[in-house]
């Protein structure tokens, strides 16, 4: 039976758009397409022979590299948490490539442009002051630190142009200097979304797509309305022959919907689909862009198809090894997305499960997830237990997996993975609970202290947070005081989030008990219990400091403290940015670096924000210079145990929601540490 698309694809018969905007189109062939053009048809490149039945397009993909002409122009559509840092990895490695940035949203486009990009991520400020800005010429050692004439005990030289370079400019002599040319920016950041698609050889579509909050399939359903509302608008501007690709999280055979929404505006237009879903992590984007361990492209198997995802696929392997690019039919990469995230969710939900059962049973679920992991066949990731999964990727897309379970009359696998989304919210309730019922179940005239609000550690991401629903929770209790802090986001944009998502009136403000503090031991003081509800190296009271910004170039099989090594000598005549990169953070890990924010002198100067920056002023009212502003987050140390000891109420109880603490060492301190997966005192 053909699967149908959706009911909320459907156009609907009102739909009437102004043909006038579309583009001229020269033909209704693909010979005005510089990109998808067929081989036979371009100069000195022969003809390409037709594929058999039985050849999959994994093996046909790279015999068109080589015929497929070179992207010059991309146009990704919405600046957020995917489009932004994926358009600058892809600038950042491609400097041939104009890559464009374009978002309805004014502020947020503003906020890219300036100091303050509207999120953080490990490693995106480099990115951003190279690819944005440009870069000056410079000269570097090409000689690995060991052999390397040095400043000081630990750095080596690292002078400015003007350094003399050797003749062959190669790396054979003593102290070989390397001049490094400037580059001009080709990353760029704008409101103009009909040009900037109109312009580009490749579209991509990295818009919101959440769950339905109401109508058919509220709670499940994917609410396409802003992808359907770019397609349009795509539809309608872009160039013949372009590719459209679908970096969005969308349901299977969305690119179906696609292609017809693009034949419905322009009718006899060649356009291809493809799907390439992103597998980023909030906290490690920038990492897992630049150490992909794969790239999955889906497109179809005709061979304008293979020559549009060859040409994607070019875009990629400016840095990513070939053998890392997958390629499958369009709705495969589709679904494999969904079941990624529906996979890694449900072995989170797994293992709090197990949790539950050693807290009443005297295990500990560290030393359970230990033994388990070791079993090759099972593996240690994902094991660890706490208070639930949030974020914007995992609800969504387990529900959007069980919402298509469900439209294909597959109500058991349905249940199955609405099962992963239950024990999720009964792991976060629970430990609610728990802190609840350690208080002589009541709050009432006491102080607590959430330590962490964004969802996960090195990232300003708050969507979907535990930390929300367990503020909504506590407050129901009616304590005096609960006290919010995180050392990653901004104070005042945690303050506008709880507002929004918990409730105007839970805020000191508006008369309510929650104060979010920008100072950790203040937040702390007189507090009768502390909840860690993120895992940020700053609460930990054992072990060292992971660096994040070190992590970045890391392999991901890397220990978790990870060290960048001197990239040098370089493996070709002229080093990558991924190697530059590589050497910036490997000075940047000296202890007495020059300059602890651009050892390489490469840098131009930041963008000026206008007088009447409000990101300037709020930073200025608030004190709160640094969050979020283009910076990397600064390990600002570790708690300092004692301090918060001293200044706490007794019984200075403390919950451990992620098990960051080591509870011997807390107990030794004067604590009661309850933590997750441990059975407890109460």
């Amino acid at each position: 039976m053909a699967h149908q698309l959706p009911s909320t694809f459907d156009l609907g018969n009102d739909v009437s758009l102004d043909v006038s905007t579309a583009p001229t189109t020269p033909g209704s062939n693909l010979s005005f397409s510089p990109v998808l053009q067929p081989a036979d048809q371009q100069p000195g490149i022969p003809a390409m022979k037709p594929q058999s039945a039985s050849r999959s397009l994994s093996s046909t993909l790279f015999d068109t590299t080589a015929r497929t002409p070179p992207v010059r122009n991309i146009c990704c559509v919405g600046a957020g948490y995917v489009g932004g840092p994926t358009a600058a990895v892809i600038a950042f490695n491609n400097p041939h490539i104009r890559v464009t940035v374009v978002d309805k949203d004014e502020k947020r486009i503003r906020r890219w442009n300036s100091v303050h990009p509207p999120i953080y991520e490990p490693g995106l400020n480099h990115i951003l002051r190279i690819a944005r800005d440009g870069a000056k010429e410079c000269a570097i050692e090409t000689k690995p630190l060991s052999t390397t004439n040095t400043t000081s005990s630990n750095t080596p030289d690292v002078s400015d142009a003007s350094t003399p370079a050797s003749e062959c400019g190669s790396q054979c002599g003593e102290n070989v200097s390397k001049p490094i040319a400037a580059r001009q920016p080709n990353l760029f950041f704008t409101a103009d979304v009909a040009k900037s698609i109109s312009e580009a050889d490749i579209v991509l579509i990295a818009v919101n797509t959440p769950t339905k909050s109401r109508g058919a399939g509220a709670g499940s359903a994917t609410d396409m309305t802003a992808f359907e509302a770019v397609t349009n608008v795509v539809a309608q501007h872009a160039r013949p022959g372009a590719i459209i690709v679908e970096k969005s999280t969308v349901p299977c055979r969305t690119a179906q919907f696609v292609q017809d929404t693009l034949a419905l505006h322009r009718p006899g237009v060649h356009f291809e689909v493809l799907s390439n879903p992103e597998f980023l992590a909030a906290g490690t984007a920038i990492k897992d862009l630049l150490n992909a361990d794969r790239i999955l492209i889906g497109s179809s198997a005709t061979p304008s198809g293979q020559r549009a995802a060859a040409a994607l696929a070019s875009v990629y392997s400016a840095w990513i090894p070939r053998s890392r690019i997958i390629t499958t039919n369009v709705f495969s990469s589709e679904l494999a997305k969904l079941v990624a995230n529906s996979m890694l969710a449900q072995r989170i939900s797994s293992i709090n499960s197990i949790a539950a059962v050693c807290e009443a049973t005297g295990a500990d679920v560290s030393e359970v997830a230990g033994a388990i992991g070791a079993d090759p066949r099972i593996g240690g990731k994902f094991l660890k237990a706490g208070i639930g999964f949030g974020g914007s990727c995992f609800k969504k897309d387990v529900l959007s997996l069980a919402y298509l379970a469900e439209s294909l009359q597959l109500p058991e696998v349905a249940d199955y993975w609405r099962n992963v989304i239950t024990m999720n919210e009964f792991a976060r309730n629970r430990f609610a609970s728990r802190v609840v019922r350690c208080l002589n179940n009541t709050l009432i005239g006491k102080k607590l202290t959430i330590l962490g609000y964004a969802f996960k550690k090195d990232t300003n991401d708050t969507r979907e947070s535990p930390a929300v629903e367990i503020i909504r929770t506590l407050v129901e209790e009616g304590p005096r005081e609960i006290a919010v802090y995180d050392p990653c986001c901004n104070p005042a944009q945690m303050a506008e989030d709880i507002g929004r998502y918990v409730g105007a009136e839970v805020l000191q403000r508006n008369g309510g008990p929650v104060i979010v503090y920008a100072d950790v031991y203040e937040a702390c003081n007189a507090s009768d219990a502390l909840l860690i509800t993120t895992e940020f190296d700053e609460f930990k009271n054992t072990g060292e400091p992971v660096s994040a910004s070190a992590e970045v170039l890391a392999p991901k099989a890397t220990p978790v403290k990870a060290v960048v090594p001197d990239p040098r000598p370089f493996k070709g005549d002229e080093p990558t940015e991924t190697e530059l990169l590589a050497l910036h953070t490997f000075l940047l890990q000296s202890t007495d670096a020059g300059d602890k924010e651009d050892p390489l002198h490469r840098f131009n100067p930041v963008p000026d924000c206008a007088e009447d920056c409000p990101d300037c002023y709020i930073e200025k009212v608030t004190g709160t210079s640094g969050y979020g502003a283009g910076q990397e987050h600064v390990f600002k140390g570790r708690l300092d145990w004692r301090k918060v000891h001293y200044h706490m109420h007794k019984p200075h109880w403390v919950f451990d929601g992620r098990g960051v603490l080591e509870v011997a060492g807390m107990e030794k301190l004067g604590f009661r540490v309850e933590s997750v997966g441990r059975q407890g005192r109460v």
